[in-house]
C-alpha cells in the first residue's frame, strides 16, 4: 500500500537517505517499498508499506521523513537566509565572529552537539518543534510536494529556526565576555607583586571551602576585610570572597585540595584560567584527608 508520495524539482536528492531508513525498517522485519521516478524535470519517491493499517508503523515512516525533510529545510535556510540574518541582527559581530557562530548554529541545527545545558536543551526542544510541524503538514496530506512546501512553509519555521540563532549567539556573547573579563583579571594578576608564596584551596562540605597559606594560617578573614570597602552587595558569596582575595593578593602557588567535592566546578575553572600554571590540584594529602573544619559565609 501507498504510504506516502513526494515529489520535487531540481538538484534535491535525498533518495540515499530513504534507502537508509528502508534498511533500518528491514531491521526491524518491517519491509518498505520505494519507487523513484522522472516526469519532466520533477522527481517523484513513492513509499510503500504491507503494514500500512499499523498506525504505530506509520508514524514511525511519517517521524524519519519529517527528519529528512528538516535538513533541507535548514539547508535551504543556510543558503538563502541565515548570514543574512546574522549579518542585520548582529550587525556588531565582526565578520570571523559571524563565521564562527555561524559554524555553531549548523552543528546545532544539524544535531551534532551534544546536549550540555540549558542552553542545549532549548535549542534541541525548538528543533523538534519544527520536525513536529513538518510531521503535521505529512500527517495531513500523504503527497507533499517538496518544493512547495519548503516556499509555503519556511517563513513559519525559519521563526523556530532564528529563536534557536538567538539563543546561540547570546551564549556566544556571554562567552565573549566572559573569556575578556577572565583576560583582564589574569593581566591585573600579572602585573602585580605576590603578597602571598602559597595558598591551599580545600574543598569541604556543602560547598564550604577553607582558605589556608603555607603556614596554615586561615586567610578568609583577611580576604574579607581586604573587600570590606568595596561593597560587593548581599550577594556575595564565599566564592567572590575567595576569587576577590586571591586576586588581590596574587600568591605565588595556588594547591586545590579535594576538587571532586567542589559543587560548582565553575568556580575552580575561573581560578584555573586566571592563574594558569601557578595552580596545581592535590592528589591527596594530610589536608585533604583530615581537614573538616566549616568556616560560615
Amino acid at each position: 500500500m501507498l504510504v506516502l508520495s513526494l515529489a520535487y524539482d531540481g538538484e534535491v536528492n535525498f533518495i540515499e537517505d530513504i534507502q537508509e531508513i528502508r534498511a533500518l525498517f528491514k531491521e526491524k522485519n518491517i519491509h518498505l517499498g520505494v519507487s523513484e521516478s522522472l516526469e519532466g524535470e520533477t522527481h517523484f519517491i513513492k513509499i510503500f508499506c504491507d503494514e500500512e493499517e499499523d498506525k504505530k508503523i506509520l508514524n514511525l515512516i511519517q517521524l524519519y521523513i519529517s527528519n529528512i525533510l528538516y535538513k533541507l529545510v535548514i539547508n535551504t535556510y543556510k543558503n538563502k537566509a541565515l548570514f543574512e540574518y546574522l549579518n542585520d541582527t548582529f550587525f556588531f559581530l565582526k565578520h570571523d565572529e559571524i563565521l564562527e557562530v555561524e559554524d555553531r548554529i549548523m552543528k546545532i541545527l544539524n544535531g551534532d552537539e551534544i546536549i550540555k545545558d540549558e542552553n542545549s536543551v532549548y535549542c534541541y526542544n525548538r528543533i523538534n518543534n519544527i520536525i513536529e510541524k513538518i510531521k503535521i503538514c505529512m500527517e495531513e496530506n500523504h503527497d507533499i510536494n517538496i518544493n512547495g512546501f519548503i516556499t509555503f512553509r519556511m517563513k513559519e519555521l525559519a521563526l523556530d529556526i532564528e529563536d534557536i540563532i538567538d539563543k546561540v549567539v547570546e551564549k556566544y556573547l556571554v562567552e565573549k565576555e566572559y573569556k575578556e573579563f577572565i583576560k583582564l583579571l589574569k593581566y591585573f594578576v600579572d602585573i602585580q607583586e605576590s603578597k602571598i608564596k602559597e595558598v591551599n584551596l580545600i574543598v569541604q562540605d556543602e560547598g564550604i571551602y577553607r582558605i589556608i597559606d603555607e603556614n596554615g594560617k586561615d586567610l578568609y578573614e583577611d580576604f574579607l576585610k581586604e573587600i570590606g570597602e568595596c561593597k560587593l552587595g548581599s550577594n556575595t558569596n564565599m566564592e567572590d570572597v575567595i576569587i576577590s582575595g586571591l586576586i588581590t593578593n596574587a600568591p605565588q602557588n595556588i594547591t586545590i585540595h579535594r576538587r571532586e567535592f567542589c559543587q560548582n566546578p565553575e568556580f575552580l575553572e575561573t581560578i584555573e584560567q586566571v592563574f594558569e600554571s601557578r595552580v596545581i590540584y592535590c592528589e591527596g594529602c594530610k589536608s585533604c584527608v583530615s581537614s573538616r573544619v566549616k568556616i560560615k559565609k
